[in-house]
């Protein structure tokens, strides 16, 4: 899958069916947060921000990885 320089929306990776079985595998807790709805139109550079002060880099890079595969 093409991010877009991370400049893809949470939305646009929810919607394509190999993202977001990634999403799903790696942080399972993320679909049953009650913002998720609402962050679809957050980009992926602006949750990757926030997520480098709770997940580990390596974690990160592995999920980008399969990202662009999926």
């Amino acid at each position: 899958m093409e991010l877009k320089r991370n400049q893809i929306t949470v939305g646009e990776l929810l919607d394509h069916p190999g993202s977001r079985k990634v999403l799903q595998r790696r942080f399972p807790m993320l679909f049953k947060h009650p913002i998720l709805g609402a962050a679809r139109s957050i980009t992926l550079e602006q949750i990757l921000a926030v997520a480098q002060a709770y997940v580990p880099q390596k974690k990160i890079e592995e999920t980008l990885n399969d990202l662009r595969q999926a």
